[in-house]
């Protein structure tokens, strides 16, 4: 890696909903705990479809709400991805296997979300775009539920 800072991406399919929300969450965390210089964080989504968008305006409401900036556009992940970020996070099963069929030999580590929650929220972030308002808080109810996990994780990953 060129640089000294851990790099960890966040994927989900359109990267409009789940990915830049927990991209923001992270940030914020990190913000928080006076770690930019230690860490950075981005997402991506494994299809093309809002590439240029910014977050979905329901997730950037709930999001907002809660204290979080969306600022990023959507962008597609590619190959190269999968070695410049040390740590690629996948919301479900589905986007999980689009990433490992990417790249023959990535040098990051690709975990599911779930790797850093407790049982109790299962293993999938479920996609709130064809809901309600409430799906959208329900993933932000993940997603900060594991953050500090994450941001113990990438602060030593032996722990």
């Amino acid at each position: 890696m060129a640089d000294s800072k851990r790099k960890v991406l966040f994927v989900c399919m359109g990267n409009i909903c789940r990915s830049p929300a927990a991209e923001a969450v992270l940030q914020h965390l990190i913000e928080v705990n006076n770690l930019t210089k230690m860490i950075e964080v981005d997402s991506a989504g494994t299809h093309g479809y809002h590439v240029g968008e910014m977050a979905d305006r329901r997730m950037r409401q709930a999001g907002e709400k809660r204290g979080y900036r969306f600022v990023t556009r959507a962008r597609q992940i590619q190959p190269g991805d999968l070695d410049e970020f040390e740590l690629v996070v996948a919301m479900d099963r589905t986007n999980l296997s689009f990433i490992q069929r990417l790249h023959e030999r990535p040098t990051a580590e690709i975990r599911l979300l779930s790797h850093f929650l407790d049982s109790k929220w299962g293993e999938e972030v479920p996609d709130p775009y064809y809901g309600g308002l409430k799906g959208f808080e329900q993933v932000l109810d993940m997603l900060e539920a594991a953050g500090p996990a994450m941001l113990d994780y990438l602060k030593d990953p032996r722990a």
